[in-house]
């Protein structure tokens, strides 16, 4: 039997006294079913040796091989001891955004393979899976249900009718919030955040909540010790709000949490959260009550601007910032993903002109932007739609290829060296540029980071030692190892920025007993760079470099270089 206090406390906040009774008993005979059935890991917590791949599905293909079968063979061949966590995006029956149109959470879509893939895949690897608990497809069997005026299903979804003030809703991209569908007692207007073919979930049924946490415990059940909970900040609705962040969402985040401590407290929830610095924090709660991990949406774009102008004071000035609550949380470090780069991240942390500036960067590499509706009309960037590496180097430009990779490097050191836990998508790991192609196919800016690979002739390519990709792979993995060989690195251990000068960001890892040190040094722009050591550092002796094991007497850096020197405490 689980412990039902706070458990109960979270429901009757939501749903009031009477109601939260009837939930709370469907909950705990929910449990019994899942206990004993949810897989208990081979490991436990996070270290400096965990780094997450984030990759689709159906990223390879190889003829005759079902994808998900490939993916965790490629894996298994090329990954361990490089990657321990992979981040499957989802791979469920789908009817659009390329599988967050989710048809039926339990199957996997028998186009990219079975459960038995996941299961394969899992033997070598911890697992992430998506809790898409937004919306569902409009091709769900639960939302057919509900346009067939089935009862079971009439409140599923949120109708929406008149029309009510929705003039503060949040809209994260530039569509309808409603959709109009057609049913046998009339003509509906349902809440569409997202598109028309994702169809809101309404929270204030408790049965919908009771769906979820069966989907919730079923990932776990088939191997999941991750679960990322996609645009969960628009979860809960209520007219005349913002309809974002509110405090029922966080309420709803916080009875996972609280289900997930009886029954599976090795699983960490992850929220995605793609709105303003500030904000995303807000989804650790109070350090022991939400979010263990939370993506660094700020990063991505940070970084860009840092290498744009060959300067570290903003990004040294927001690093130095970051601030988590007490318990074992930390950030989900990350500079790609199949999305594109959020700006709304960066609003309050830098000014307008340095987001136009990347806006039109992004636009002479041969990017897209994408625009968000705003409340009172306008259309704002919201988006930048770019392969990361070309985010950073102009394809149509002169720089050698030497210098591309080693700029590509330099940014992916820095994210390897900030505390938390870093992920670096499928694309990344091996070089890809942007696939502008696909983008003609679908008329989806979003296409240009997601085209999926032929194995054989990947492998080709990594088998080149002058390939870009080979080059992108290689330096890659040996950052991934080193980090992985050092407590210092450890997610939950601290970090000072330290001010060595405008070009050049540094920062000062250390493990969590304080008995490991590492020196992060890279060199933000393209010229040769001296660095002032403060003197704490300069004092030390035998500074290693550690990513050479040779003297580190020098601080002159070369364009984009980069140092991770050991320290002496």
């Amino acid at each position: 039997m689980i412990e039902t206090t706070d458990i109960y406390r979270l429901l009757t906040a939501l749903y009031g006294p009477p109601a939260s009774d009837a939930v709370l008993q469907e909950l705990v005979e929910l449990a019994s079913c899942y206990q004993g059935r949810l897989q208990q890991p081979r490991q436990s917590g996070l270290s400096q040796k965990d780094a997450f791949l984030i990759t689709y599905p159906d990223q390879l293909r190889e003829p005759g091989i079902a994808p998900l079968s490939s993916l965790a063979n490629f894996c298994s061949q090329h990954l361990q001891n490089i990657i321990t966590c992979v981040h499957i995006l989802p791979f469920f029956p789908s009817s659009s955004d390329d599988g967050f149109s989710v048809i039926d959470y339990f199957q996997v879509d028998p186009e990219v393979g079975s459960w038995q893939d996941i299961s394969n895949l899992q033997q070598n690897f911890r697992l992430m899976l998506d809790g898409v608990f937004n919306h569902v497809s409009a091709q769900s069997s639960w939302f057919q249900a509900f346009l067939k005026d089935d009862p079971s299903f009439k409140d599923f979804f949120i109708v929406v009718a008149d029309s009510p003030d929705l003039s503060q809703v949040v809209r994260p991209r530039a569509l309808p919030l409603l959709t109009r569908f057609e049913t046998p007692s009339g003509s509906k207007q349902v809440w569409t955040t997202f598109s028309a073919d994702q169809i809101d979930l309404n929270y204030k049924n408790q049965q919908v909540l009771l769906k979820i946490m069966d989907i919730l415990l079923f990932y776990i059940s088939q191997g999941a010790e991750f679960i990322r909970l996609d645009a969960i900040a628009y979860l809960w609705k209520e007219t005349g709000t913002t309809c974002i962040h509110l405090p029922q969402t966080h309420q709803l985040i916080q009875l996972f949490r609280a289900v997930l401590k009886q029954l599976a407290p090795q699983v960490f929830l992850i929220t995605e959260t793609n709105v303003p610095h500030s904000e995303n924090l807000s989804y650790f709660g109070d350090g022991y009550n939400e979010a263990q991990l939370v993506y660094n949406f700020a990063l991505p774009p940070m970084l860009l601007d840092a290498f744009r102008r060959g300067s570290g004071s903003k990004l040294s000035e927001w690093a130095a910032g970051l601030a988590l609550p007490p318990g074992r949380v930390t950030f989900f470090n990350f500079l790609a993903s199949h999305d594109g780069i959020g700006l709304n991240p960066l609003r309050g942390i830098l000014p307008e002109s340095y987001i136009i500036a990347l806006v039109e960067q992004t636009l002479q590499h041969g990017g897209f932007v994408s625009f968000k509706n705003n409340p009172d009309g306008s259309q704002s960037p919201y988006e930048l739609n770019i392969n990361y590496f070309d985010a950073l180097s102009n394809p149509a430009g002169n720089d050698p290829l030497e210098l591309q990779v080693q700029r590509f490097t330099a940014a992916h050191a820095i994210l390897l060296s900030l505390a938390g836990v870093p992920a670096i998508y499928f694309h990344s790991l091996f070089g890809s540029r942007s696939w502008r192609a696909g983008v003609a196919q679908t008329g989806r800016n979003r296409t240009i980071n997601r085209q999926k690979l032929e194995r054989l002739e990947l492998e080709r390519q990594l088998a080149d030692p002058q390939s870009l990709r080979s080059q992108v792979f290689n330096k890659l993995s040996h950052l991934l190892r080193v980090r992985a060989s050092s407590p210092a690195f450890d997610p939950y251990g601290s970090q000072q920025v330290l001010e060595c000068g405008d070009p050049f960001f540094a920062l000062l890892r250390s493990s969590p007993d304080a008995k490991c040190q590492v020196l992060c040094l890279v060199n933000l722009s393209d010229q040769p760079q001296i660095a002032r050591l403060p003197a704490t550092c300069q004092a030390r002796p035998e500074l290693t470099n550690v990513l050479s094991l040779d003297a580190a007497n020098s601080i002159q850096l070369q364009s984009y270089q980069l140092y991770w020197i050991q320290m002496k405490p």
